[in-house]
């Protein structure tokens, strides 16, 4: 019996296509995953509106949550899983073959890489389902699946994502340790769990900075996260602010702005001498106004790179979501299906200027 499922193609800027696709057969390898929540994140709503374009049309979703509808005996044993169970999908896929694969990093997998990472490849290379905009996702041999607790919500559990990242950008990318000044630039949902990845690391003291008064409840919300300190830099200096409540500047900084060319010179100047500036935010070109490199060379800073996330950070994640330290089910979280995911979109990309954007978006088939 052919089964039939359902997605939203991206097939050019704010263009949504609903359409329908045959599900392949499953061999002893693959699996069929049937999609109950699907994260929302920069990156969708940066391609939606066409400021990250593709020459092809996809399936969007990449922050994908789902039950195992059925799987091959191959693919049970080498992801410990069967049908029934929820897991998590890593972006990523691993041949776990290569040399990079084999040290961990498969990231930089030569089979895979940036050209088949879920939610960003070419809807024309069957069997279509490569996206969490759906009601099924198509998982081959390379996958990498996460296991989800029974006890954790579909919708919540799609914070395995952001939360892997600020565990990945906050912690150990820094390598954040006891008593260490830590300040997070952007206080958005990656901003968030930067901080609390900083104060399960040990952080001391941990500051965060918003821009203007569309920030101002994302920043009352940091304070719940661990936030010591919260700044409008509409208003004040961020390293002036810093130093009047540590008496110095930050060991470590986090960058996890999106489209804020200036908040980099920031990230510098908020850096102590010898300090490390973790840039995980991407600029959307346009520069970096303020930002002077020789500070760079006086305060002989270590200025690292980060691209995604790692499957020991996406554990760490879900552990730490169902230990329940911190009120991330207090979210503002908006959850949106096929009808409404649109319009969703528009407003987390800030075209809808009359809403406010949920801290935390999420697509559901069912919603």
């Amino acid at each position: 019996m052919t089964i039939s499922a359902e997605a939203l193609v991206l097939t050019g800027p704010n263009t949504l296509e609903r359409r329908s696709f045959d599900v392949p057969d499953i061999t002893n390898d693959t699996a069929r995953l049937r999609i109950e929540a699907c994260g929302l994140c920069g990156t969708d709503h940066e391609q939606y509106s066409g400021h990250i374009s593709a020459p092809f049309s996809f399936i969007p979703g990449h922050e994908i949550i789902g039950v195992i509808d059925e799987i091959g005996p191959d693919a049970a044993a080498q992801w410990g899983v069967e049908a029934g169970d929820r897991v998590a999908v890593e972006v990523f896929r691993s041949c776990r073959q290569c040399e990079q694969c084999a040290s961990g990093n498969y990231r930089r997998c030569i089979r895979n890489g940036l050209a088949t990472m879920f939610g960003f490849v070419d809807a024309a290379i069957e069997p279509s389902l490569w996206g969490g905009y759906a009601t099924h996702l198509h998982l081959p041999a390379d996958s990498m699946l996460l296991p989800i607790p029974d006890q954790l919500d579909p919708v919540l559990a799609t914070v395995f994502n952001p939360l892997g990242a600020g565990i990945r950008w906050g912690a150990t990318i820094p390598n954040t340790k006891s008593g260490d000044v830590v300040a997070i630039l952007g206080p958005g949902i990656r901003g968030l769990c930067a901080a609390v990845a900083a104060k399960e690391a040990g952080a001391e003291f941990v500051a965060m900075t918003g821009l203007g008064p569309r920030d101002a409840d994302r920043l009352e919300m940091a304070k719940r996260f661990g936030v010591d300190l919260t700044i409008d830099v509409a208003v004040d200096d961020p390293a002036v602010a810093l130093k009047r409540s540590t008496g110095g500047l930050a060991d470590v900084v986090v960058d996890v702005t999106a489209k804020a060319p200036a908040a980099f010179a920031q990230a510098v100047s908020l850096a102590r001498p010898g300090g490390t500036v973790v840039v995980a935010g991407t600029r959307g070109g346009g520069g970096t106004p303020g930002f002077d490199p020789d500070h760079v060379v006086y305060k002989e800073l270590t200025i690292k790179g980060s691209l995604g996330v790692d499957f020991h950070a996406y554990q760490a994640a879900i552990d730490l979501l169902v230990a329940e330290r911190w009120p991330f089910a207090e979210l503002t979280r908006q959850v949106a299906g096929f009808d409404d995911l649109p319009a969703l979109l528009d407003v987390l990309s800030g075209v809808d200027q009359d809403a406010i954007p949920p801290l935390h978006g999420v697509f559901s088939p069912q919603g």
